[in-house]
């Protein structure tokens, strides 16, 4: 399934491979692992698969890890798409309320299942892009659209120690 071929298929193949592990067992390999890893995770993120399934690819190992056990600490981080949270003021007015727009209960469940949060485990953080606060996307934003973020900002001194250039950061999560 997903193009996963068997280890006795590939055994002798000069073509390069991912090696694919299911809770740290070999399962076979794959041809297109960054397709696999994309489709993986937005299975997750519509909740056809576990919310707390760990998808972890190591590109110089070349391997894809998949963890399903139970006993990993996850941490809830916030989705960001396109430099944007994909949280907005309407996920926490329905959180607040208690129900959405149709009435159907609305509670933390909701946020995972819909996408806006997602679970990462401690080794899936280590493959992630993750920005520490609203202000580093906001500023990532308008460093990107060409606007210099500190421009107008009386208390920036150019002379200071600089923080690497946030434009080289491509967010994933918050």
């Amino acid at each position: 399934e997903w193009g996963l071929e068997s280890l006795e298929e590939n055994a002798h193949s000069a073509t390069p491979c991912t090696k694919v592990f299911v809770n740290g067992v070999w399962m076979g390999v794959h041809r297109d692992p960054a397709n696999l890893v994309k489709t993986i995770k937005k299975l997750r993120r519509k909740d056809d698969i576990s919310p707390e399934v760990s998808v972890v690819r190591d590109i110089r190992e070349r391997e894809l890890r998949l963890y399903t056990d139970a006993g990993r600490v996850c941490r809830p981080l916030f989705i960001v798409e396109n430099q944007q949270l994909l949280l907005t003021k309407k996920h926490i007015k329905y959180l607040n309320d208690g129900v959405d727009d149709q009435n159907e209960v609305y509670k933390w469940d909701q946020l995972i299942k819909g996408g806006v949060i997602e679970l990462l485990d401690a080794e899936e953080e280590e493959t992630v892009m993750i920005s520490m606060n609203p202000e580093d996307l906001e500023n990532s934003r308008l460093q990107s659209s060409g606007i210099d973020p500190h421009a107008n900002d009386p208390d920036f001194d150019p002379a200071a120690r600089l923080k690497p250039s946030i434009t080289a950061h491509t967010w994933t999560h918050c």
